[in-house]
């Protein structure tokens, strides 16, 4: 149920007369304050998109005033000039930087955790969680499988909305198959899949093709089995119930696409490559608006368990793993 200026006020703790914004038939409270915990390409792309000046209605309703980066963040990802320049990126959009979680919190409704590093998130999630805070946690959630249901539970035991997915949910072919009520019967999807030591394998690059192959299955899948795991590339098969199989390739040379094929009841779509972060930012917004997560934890869930099972299977020479025992 969509909520009005008034309850979202209240569900979001705003304090003080809420002025109001019209979104199509919507009326909402006016520039909910969201608040970013560390420096990353997200940090700097989401706040060029949601603070823009000439941003359409789809986009109304949020805006990032404040960025928290924690020292000692690990970034594997980043060097500190980068950093340097994502932090520059950030301030010409308005955003602040505070100095302290406590002061992130005060100036903000909403948390989304853009540490590129998933170790840190419970740290990081906890006290927006505490504070009731809805969070957006952008991937990976954390480190292995563990640490992601973790993170889960606590929201789950504390009533607070939470939310995660890769950009690649939200390509326009993928979402219309999604969006038609009638799933794939199986799917063939590529990306990179660039590796860190410190996360489970496919956490860390991998999951953009795998949610984009959930968005075309949908949950359900049962077993997986990496028939294949190299230097340059992976390949994971996934069984879902009625016959349906789902196959994720991943690389790591200079094959830096995404894309797939669907196979639907009368036709083989392809998938199309990645289309930008605006169409995530869009239902990030969403989220904070409506405290209402686009993409349901029980499907989280099991992406991370599908890629954690994967990792299991490489290291059992490619043996069927089962997701109920991850």
């Amino acid at each position: 149920m969509l909520k009005t200026a008034a309850t979202v006020g209240v569900g979001l703790g705003i304090s003080g007369p809420a002025s109001a914004v019209a979104i199509g038939s919507r009326v909402l409270a006016s520039d909910i304050r969201l608040g970013i915990v560390g420096l990353s390409v997200h940090s700097a792309a989401f706040s060029q998109i949601l603070n823009d000046p000439d941003k359409t209605s789809d986009l109304q309703g949020c805006r990032i005033t404040a960025l928290y980066h924690p020292p000692g963040n690990p970034d594997v990802d980043f060097t500190k000039e980068r950093l340097a320049k994502f932090e520059k990126e950030v301030v010409e959009m308005g955003v602040k930087i505070v100095s302290s979680m406590d002061e992130l919190l005060e100036m903000t409704d909403g948390i989304l955790i853009e540490t590129n590093d998933g170790r840190p998130h419970m740290e990081q999630v906890l006290p927006a969680l505490q504070a009731k805070k809805p969070v957006f946690v952008d991937k990976p959630v954390a480190d292995n499988f563990a640490n992601v249901l973790a993170i889960y539970k606590k929201a789950g035991e504390m009533g607070v909305p939470i939310f995660s997915s890769s950009s690649l949910r939200y390509g326009k072919i993928p979402q219309q198959i999604r969006q038609s009520g009638s799933l794939a019967n199986g799917a063939n999807v590529f990306s990179p899949a660039r590796l860190e030591k410190s996360h489970t394998d496919l956490f860390w690059y991998g999951i953009h093709g795998v949610e984009m192959l959930y968005t075309v299955m949908g949950t359900g899948c049962q077993q997986v089995m990496q028939v294949k795991h190299t230097d340059t590339e992976d390949v994971v098969i996934g069984y879902w119930p009625d016959d349906r199989m789902g196959v994720y390739r991943g690389f790591r040379d200079d094959r830096w696409h995404y894309g797939g094929t669907a196979f639907l009841k009368d036709s083989n779509v392809q998938l199309g490559e990645f289309e930008g972060y605006r169409p995530l930012v869009v239902k990030i917004a969403e989220f904070f608006v409506t405290n209402q997560p686009p993409v349901s934890p029980t499907e989280t869930l099991e992406i991370y368990r599908f890629m954690e099972a994967a990792m299991k299977s490489a290291a059992l020479g490619g043996k069927s793993v089962r997701l109920n025992t991850i």
